[in-house]
């Protein structure tokens, strides 16, 4: 089994994410593996622009992936593109939510939440989101983290559904911490969720450092020092 896969014999999309097959649709598989291939079957043109969209934005930033784009990789008309969105600006809000689904699967199944130490099944998170750092830097950097840098400023409505779905990572991932903090203890200035906004701070910034090199060591490092701080946070050491 390939280490950088989740553990599931679901093909797997960007970040882990499942990617849907079906009548007339080509499986890319692999952690982080491109949908720009993919043809939609019918009835799934709306699922499949958002995939689209997904992989696209990833590649190049939101501002520079046009409609045509998006509807050329998702394999569907532009009239099909206009049929479910108003415009490119209600696609990314809606890719944003979809980017939280995507991934919730993913994570919610792998081993290492049966564990019964609530700091293991942080550490396990922590290990998965390393396992993934491998292949083209657009196959596992993140598609908010990357919408939001350019749109923050210019566009509320897509601000507010990046921080939504980073938001919605950050409290999924708080009660293990609060476990873990229950059992181990932390400093009085520590927060589960002021942690788990950490555990998203390092990735969106190794993401970030990995375009820079267009190479995903950099980014393995910066991960490996959160793991370390977590460890010796809790006593782990």
């Amino acid at each position: 089994m390939n280490p950088n896969q989740p553990p599931s014999n679901t093909p797997s999309g960007p970040s882990g994410a499942p990617v849907q097959s079906g009548p007339g649709s080509k499986v890319v598989s692999g952690v982080g593996a491109g949908i720009a291939a993919v043809r939609a079957p019918r009835g799934s043109a709306r699922a499949a622009l958002i995939a689209a969209a997904h992989t696209t934005v990833r590649k190049q930033g939101y501002s520079a992936t046009t409609v045509d784009q998006i509807c050329a990789a998702a394999g569907v008309t532009k009239g099909a593109f206009f049929h479910h969105f108003a415009s490119k600006e209600a696609l990314a809000v809606a890719a944003a939510e979809g980017w939280t689904e995507r991934a919730r699967p993913m994570f919610e199944a792998a081993p290492h939440n049966q564990l019964a130490d609530p700091l293991d099944r942080l550490m396990g998170h922590i290990e998965l989101r390393l396992a993934m750092l491998d292949g083209p830097t657009e196959d596992y950097t993140c598609f908010v983290g990357t919408m939001v840098q350019e749109a923050f400023a210019t566009n509320d409505a897509i601000r507010a559904a990046c921080e939504a779905s980073i938001n919605a990572y950050c409290e999924a991932l708080a009660p293990d911490i609060a476990a873990a903090m229950e059992v181990y203890g932390a400093p009085e200035d520590v927060t589960a969720l002021g942690l788990a906004q950490y555990v998203q701070a390092v990735l969106q910034g190794s993401f970030i450092l990995a375009k820079t090199t267009t190479d995903p060591a950099i980014a393995r490092e910066s991960v490996t020092h959160l793991k370390r701080y977590v460890r010796m946070l809790f006593g782990r050491i």
